[in-house]
Parts: C-alpha cells; structure tokens; sequence
C-alpha cells in the first residue's frame, strides 16, 4: 500500500434551494393567498476520523469533494429536501489547514471525531413568507444561498505512543519487526524504509502499545535532507521516543548526537520529549568494546543505556520493561489496542 500523509483537496458544500412563488388553488378556497415552500438546505462537507485508514493514498487521485445541493420549494408550502452531507473519511492523526492562509482548522486524533470543513447554504424564502396587510399576494421569493468552497491541506501524524528513531541502517525496521507482527522491507542499504511502519506490541497485561519506525533521519533532516523532512512530523505525536544507535559504525556516538541535533533543529518541543537509547548490533562486537560503547553513550545521554541486538534478540526485555515504566508515568495519550 502507497503511503501517503500530505494532499491538497478543494471542498464545495451544497448550495441551498431556491424559494418558490405559488398560490393555493383550492377549489371552495376564493382568497387561498401565497403557498410557496422555502428551499432545503444545502449539504455539507464533513470530515471523519475512522480507524481502518492508515493512508490518505483515497486523495492521491480525487482533489474535489462536493456535497449535494438542497431542492427548490414546492407548492402548498412544501419546503424542499435538504441535499446530503459528504463525508469524507480520513485516518486518526489528520489535521486540517487553509490552504491558501496556513490557519489549523482542525487535527482529529479521535475515532469518529468529524469536522465541518464547509458548511451548506441554506434555502431561500418562499413568497408565503412575503405575505402582509399591505400585499396579501406577493409574487417574489428568494434564491438559496451558495454553499461554502475551500481549498485545504491535509496532513497526517501518525498516532504512535513509541517513536523509534535513529540513522539509517540502525536497526529500527528490524527492531519494530521483532517486537510486534509487523514485516516492513529490510535491508542493508541506506533509506530501505521510505514509510513509517507501524506494529502493536503486547504488555505483559495483554494490552498493546503503538510503535512507529520512523524513516529518513540524517545529518540535515529538519531543512529537507534525506526523507526526514517528510517524517518528523510523526515524531510529534509519540509519547517516548526509542533512539536506536548502530554499535558498528565508525563513531556510534556521532551518531547519537547527529539525531539529537535534529531534534532540536526541528523544534516542536521534541528535546523535552522522554527517551530510551539503546545501543544495537552487539552481537556483531566484543564485549569490551559493548562496553566501552555504552559507557560513552550513557555520559553523552545522561541515562542508563540499553546494550542489545534486535536480530539476537538480546537485551529486549529490559529495555521494553523501562519502556513500559516511562509510559505508565506519563498521562495516557489514548486508550491501550486490546
């Protein structure tokens, strides 16, 4: 499946039906006056934030959404249909912004959370109610209002409590696939995983926790270099971020202080953001150079740093149990995947 997280669509709502001009012509009825309906009111165009989608791959081709326009009155003051709302099904994780001024209009994180994104224009007046003591017969009725256009962009930040980060090659697609029932593409060559993958991990309660390997991270990343410009975003919505550090690089700790820097050229509070850094690939070193590795990453870090190996699986379980620990202090971002 094509991922696709950033489209441009234009949205038209429905225009509200015209007012009509009519009069009763009942038979025993001489003076039966005005009897014109109003006109129904335009659909709108709603946005909903269903679960199923993971891509906004629907709006690569289809860039205009249009709602149905509300029927003209009838006679006997009847008041014409309403047209029918559009609604337009989107991922959990997209938010919503004015094309053409950047304002946010909405971000739906929520299953079933839905937004106007153009509202319908409502039915014009039949002429019964042009009816007074100075014209009891009136012949003008209004035309329906037009329904609201807009271009807009929509954005998606996938929803993951678990960003796992780190350079390319570092281990994350295997990481991610060893933890959870996920199988992205893996390779040994830079940039194998061109989408964020997304895989449930199970508690030892049952529970599952969202983890996303986001792709693309290099020296450069927060201006456009590699692909990371294109996913930092979905760095915004984790809870904890999982740094992964190749132990087999030439300088695993610039390594480490590269992803930082990111981080902290990108902004949107990501540095305060709480972290795991775990060392990969042990399995390919000595111990003593394991240590030594560790050692250096856990002064530049500040923390405890997890030594593992994600092919091995060696060292998993300590480093999900300090996972699990950080996010049970943290405020619940959304209910556990049962």
């Amino acid at each position: 499946m094509q991922f696709i997280d950033q489209v441009e669509i234009q949205v038209k709502a429905g225009d509200g039906g015209d007012g009509i001009v009519a009069f009763r012509r009942e038979k025993y009825v001489p003076a039966g006056g005005p009897a014109g309906g109003n006109g129904g009111y335009g659909g709108s165009v709603i946005l909903k934030a269903v679960l199923h989608l993971q891509t906004l791959l629907d709006f690569k081709y289809a860039h205009l959404f249009q709602a149905e326009n509300g029927q003209r009155g009838g006679p006997k003051n009847l008041t014409g249909a309403s047209g029918r709302d559009r609604i337009i099904e989107v991922p959990c994780g997209t938010v919503v912004f004015d094309a053409h001024t950047g304002e946010l209009l909405g971000d739906l994180t929520q299953p079933e959370q839905t937004l106007c994104l153009a509202k319908g224009g409502k039915g014009g007046l039949g002429n019964k109610h042009f009816l007074s003591n100075r014209n009891r017969a009136p012949e003008h009725a209004l035309p329906g209002l037009p329904g609201e256009e807009r271009s807009l962009r929509l954005e998606l930040k996938l929803l993951a409590e678990v960003g796992i980060i780190g350079l390319p090659n570092a281990g994350k697609s295997t990481l991610i696939s060893v933890l959870s029932a996920a199988r992205p593409k893996i390779a040994d060559y830079p940039f194998t995983t061109l989408v964020p993958n997304l895989g449930v991990v199970r508690r030892p309660m049952g529970d599952g926790t969202v983890f996303a390997d986001i792709p693309g991270l290099i020296a450069g990343a927060h201006t456009g270099a590699g692909l990371g410009h294109d996913f930092l975003r979905h760095v915004e919505r984790t809870r904890l971020l999982l740094h992964l550090v190749d132990a087999t690089v030439a300088d695993p700790f610039a390594a480490y202080q590269a992803i930082q820097q990111e981080l902290a050229a990108y902004g949107h509070d990501l540095m305060e953001r709480p972290q795991v850094v775990a060392l990969n690939k042990i399995d390919a070193l000595e111990t003593g150079e394991v240590e030594i590795l560790t050692e250096q990453l856990q002064q530049a870090s500040h923390q405890t740093v997890f030594a593992i190996s994600a092919v091995a699986r060696v060292g998993l379980e300590p480093l999900l149990s300090r996972i699990w620990e950080l996010l049970d202090q943290l405020a619940p971002a959304s209910p556990a995947i049962r």
